[in-house]
């Protein structure tokens, strides 16, 4: 009986435990570059078991959402896959001043389809005939194709192959292109390669010789959550996030070696 009594007590503050958190819980709007979807699909996931907030994403190229949040998008953070974009809205007031830090950095990598591919081994392999169109996320504004055509000038290459870029929307659109045949090569993070079977990564890009990649994050002003997305924020520097980070290949600012 005393069993029984116990057991419907614990049952009881389980549920009034539930209640408080579904109460208490909130709902924090993160506008993050497409690179970051699936490291952060499965963080968010992670975040939202342990405290009960409900994190929704919105995923596209930096510059895109860049643009959504000046439009007045309801964000309450912005994780930029450039420091350009974030600069962009910090220069019109809409930062939480003090807010924004560089948690990644990521590398390039040249690829073509797993199957039947084209015969690139190096970036002067781009110039080749046999390479007729180069999907890149749009060089000019969209962060991959800015970090692609910058490391293809300092390379001396960009003049050859320019016209035969294919603008993407982001750096998943670029990939596709490659997976589907409409391309016969694109450069994209490392991370994204490693999401795909569909490519293969012929070369990549020498930490030294590519441009530096930064991955900032920040509060958005007037974030209708702002408690919360100072506790996300925070939570995506900890431990268990820049695990899942790591594993899928970014590199974590301050742990160049990991």
């Amino acid at each position: 009986m005393k069993i029984a009594k116990t057991a419907f007590r614990l049952s009881l503050i389980a549920c009034a435990w539930s209640a408080a958190l579904r109460v208490s819980a909130a709902e924090v709007n993160v506008f993050a570059a497409a690179s970051l979807t699936d490291a952060l699909r499965e963080i968010g996931g992670k975040y939202q078991q342990e405290t009960g907030d409900k994190i929704v994403f919105n995923f596209g190229a930096s510059s895109t959402l860049a643009r959504q949040i000046e439009e007045g998008a309801p964000a309450d953070v912005f994780f930029s896959a450039d420091e350009a974009q974030m600069n962009r809205l910090e220069g019109k007031g809409l930062i939480v001043e003090r807010s924004r830090s560089n948690l990644l950095s990521n590398t390039l990598v040249i690829v073509v389809a797993a199957e039947r591919g084209a015969k690139v081994h190096s970036p002067k392999d781009l110039v080749s005939p046999e390479v007729r169109r180069i999907a890149l996320g749009d060089p000019r504004a969209v962060p991959i194709g800015v970090y692609a055509r910058q490391y293809l000038q300092k390379a001396g290459l960009w003049e050859q192959i320019s016209q035969k870029i294919v603008p993407t929307e982001n750096v998943r659109g670029a990939l596709a292109a490659v997976e589907s045949g409409n391309a016969e090569a694109s450069i994209v993070y490392k991370t994204d390669a490693l999401i795909s079977k569909k490519v293969v990564v012929v070369y990549s890009v020498p930490s030294n010789e590519g441009p530096e990649i930064r991955y900032p994050a920040a509060r958005i002003k007037g974030a209708r959550e702002s408690k919360a997305a100072i506790d996300f924020v925070t939570y995506l520097s900890s431990e268990p996030a820049t695990k899942v980070f790591e594993r899928r290949g970014f590199l974590t600012i301050g742990r160049p070696g990991k």
